[in-house]
């Protein structure tokens, strides 16, 4: 008797190579079109929005007074925040949406460098979209809209984690296993330094960390440290030790490190735009350090790409 296995018992198949009693395996993507629309509905909202009051003053919930931006989709976020959520915007418009059509359809293919860079590409707007949901942005209008962003692309990405089989993977060769692994490494580390900066100070010194704002809460922050430090340092000591699982956390994070790039210089400009002043090293700094950054991460996910080879998925194994 054939009998249907549950969606979650064919989705858990891939974790052991292939699918449940001989049934097909989940597409990782089948809500890839949803996660497209939903980005691409996000970014487009706040770029297109108008009205507001313009800058408002208010005070915040440590009795500092603070400037609203004041306008469109991001009216009741400072100005800071505004122009980093626009740049998010742009980046995710010119860069992370054309990827992930690019990786979806190498992924129709059977190509598992295809499923890597979807992997990867949905971890960036996975990202994208907890911020908006979660509190990276003030509460606006379109917040159902974030949360549906959120959702699909969660669930995306963990079936596009699980349809990869780490066991069909080709080693890396010794070289390159070591200084990628360097890389994952010194990623995770320097993230936690950077944001582990504003909570300390703030615990030092007895005040709010500058950079609240209107909000209540640093959300990149525990973010980045709770589950990005955490999945690029186990992505550096598997790799050096050919454990194939550590070539798929890198891939789920690789593209999000490559577009810090062009996010951090479109960011700026946007909020040099707004108004905000910096100084000169304020400027360079963050530009060329986060640029060489990404320049980097863009190395190491094509160095990782190339090496899977041109192997083609079948039954949801390489």
């Amino acid at each position: 008797m054939n009998v249907r296995a549950p969606l979650w018992m064919r989705s858990v198949g891939h974790l052991h190579g292939g699918a449940v009693a001989g049934r097909p395996p989940v597409s990782p993507v089948f809500l890839t079109p949803a996660v497209g629309l939903l980005a691409l509905a996000t970014a487009l909202a706040s770029l297109l929005s108008t009205g507001g009051d313009g800058p408002t003053v208010v005070t915040n919930a440590w009795n500092e007074r603070i400037v609203l931006h004041g306008q469109g989709l991001y009216r009741h976020d400072s100005a800071f925040v505004a122009g980093s959520s626009i740049g998010s915007d742009v980046t995710t418009l010119l860069f992370g949406l054309p990827l992930l059509v690019i990786a979806m359809v190498s992924t129709l293919r059977g190509s598992v460098r295809g499923r890597l860079l979807l992997l990867g590409t949905l971890g960036y707007l996975l990202y994208y979209g907890a911020g908006y949901a979660l509190g990276a942005v003030a509460y606006n209008e379109y917040f159902l809209v974030y949360v549906a962003l959120f959702s699909t692309s969660l669930f995306s990405f963990v079936a596009a984690f699980v349809a990869i089989d780490p066991a069909g993977l080709v080693d890396l060769p010794r070289r390159p296993r070591r200084w990628i692994g360097a890389f994952m490494l010194a990623s995770g580390v320097v993230t936690l330094g950077i944001w582990l900066m504003e909570p300390i100070d703030a615990l030092l010194t007895g005040t709010p960390p500058a950079t609240l704002g209107a909000h209540t809460t640093l959300f990149t922050n525990a973010l980045d440290m709770a589950v990005i430090v955490p999945a690029a340092v186990t992505a550096g000591v598997l790799i050096p030790r050919s454990r194939p699982l550590g070539q798929v956390i890198a891939a789920s994070l690789l593209v999000l490190e490559a577009l810090l790039m062009p996010l951090i210089i479109i960011t700026t400009v946007v909020q040099l735009r707004l108004g905000l002043s910096f100084t000169p090293a304020e400027v360079v700094g963050p530009i060329v350090g986060f640029s060489v950054f990404g320049a980097i991460a863009v190395v190491v996910l094509i160095a990782l790409l190339r090496n899977v080879g041109a192997a083609v998925v079948t039954g949801g194994r390489a």
